[in-house]
């Protein structure tokens, strides 16, 4: 073989390894992500946010120089129909997802969903609404990402018992009593009624005696909660001292009852919410809510994030703090007019 030509292999074999060099070493190929993500209903303040900062976040990531992820994200509104959120997941399997994030429709119906996940071995992380446990044992690839419900009822309790204990002014009748009325979300739903539960049972813990005058199942809606306070307005009147919330959009609900009637805000009860969403925090720092439990969004957002994308990449997990291996929970907080 002539040198020209031994040069010419040589060379050949050299930009074949210096290729193969980039495409597995320092210059590394992008790895494309698509996830798909599953909401019961787009107009849920909370959600909205949250969801705003998945994307944020993924944005984030796939815009770091110093990360081979990029990150696309499609994100289906269910309109409340657990239906149609089936069909959205089916579709998004049948696109190729690589994980699928569900907000469930009804946190009893996740069945359909696992099963045509389960076929195709793509995971699911479950978000914001915790399904039944021994559901998401059916298989080693479910997860759940939100907080503990039962914490945000206690920390909504010790808010109002605190406001009672320090404030006279809340006893409109003098009585020691604090009468209340509850705007619940969902009926039958577990985060409602633990929410409800547990900011009753801490009031009492605390030392304040409550008296229940009534309640309404507003659907964490803001329209319908100032509906149901409308109605409980011209029931109970001025004998109203506390509103318990189960959701700051339902307690602003409350709020714009209590505008749309002309009372006077030196007249309305202490409104309580849960969420610490961007609205709940205005009308907190108004003076309109007595406070709020912050529910982080931006924390949720970001361990979803990293869950997928390790799902996606067969990483390890073992950095995120799963607990039993398919949890994970942020601590909520409160916020409180000062």
């Amino acid at each position: 073989m002539n040198r020209k030509r031994i040069a010419a292999v040589l060379g050949c074999a050299a930009a074949g390894f210096l290729l193969a060099g980039c495409e597995s070493g320092g210059a590394e190929r992008v790895r494309n992500i698509k996830i798909g993500v599953a909401v019961y209903d787009q107009y849920d303040t909370f959600i909205s946010q949250l969801v705003e900062q998945f994307n944020q976040c993924a944005a984030e990531m796939s815009d770091s120089a110093d990360s081979n992820i990029s990150v696309k994200i499609e994100v289906y509104n269910a309109g409340k129909s657990q239906t149609t959120q089936n069909d959205q997941v089916k579709n998004m399997l049948e696109q190729e997802c690589d994980v699928i994030c569900v907000n469930l429709v009804d946190r009893t119906e996740p069945v359909t969903i696992i099963d045509m996940a389960e076929k195709q071995d793509v995971p699911v992380i479950f978000f914001n609404r915790e399904l039944v446990e021994q559901d998401l044992e059916r298989w080693d690839r479910l997860y759940y990402v939100g907080a503990p419900a039962l914490q945000s009822g206690i920390l909504q309790g010790e808010m109002a018992a605190d406001l009672f204990q320090k404030d006279p002014s809340v006893d409109k009748n003098e009585d020691g009593v604090f009468q209340y009325v509850v705007l619940e979300g969902e009926m039958d739903h577990q985060d409602a009624i633990v929410r409800t539960e547990y900011a009753i049972n801490t009031i009492t813990e605390q030392g304040v005696s409550v008296e229940k005058l009534g309640y309404g199942i507003a659907n964490w809606n803001r329209g319908q909660a100032q509906t149901k306070m409308t109605q409980m307005i011209g029931q109970y009147g001025d004998a109203i001292e506390l509103v318990l919330a189960n959701n700051d959009d339902m307690a602003l609900g409350a709020i714009d009852a209590y505008k749309a009637a002309e009372i006077d805000q030196e007249e309305w009860p202490a409104i309580f919410g849960i969420d610490g969403t961007d609205v709940g925090k205005t009308a907190l720092n108004k003076g309109e809510l007595k406070g709020t439990v912050y529910n982080d969004k931006e924390g949720q957002a970001e361990a979803m994030l990293k869950l997928a994308v390790g799902l996606a990449t067969d990483s390890s997990l073992e950095d995120l703090g799963l607990e039993n291996g398919k949890y994970i929970r942020l601590p909520y907080t409160k916020l409180e007019r000062q």
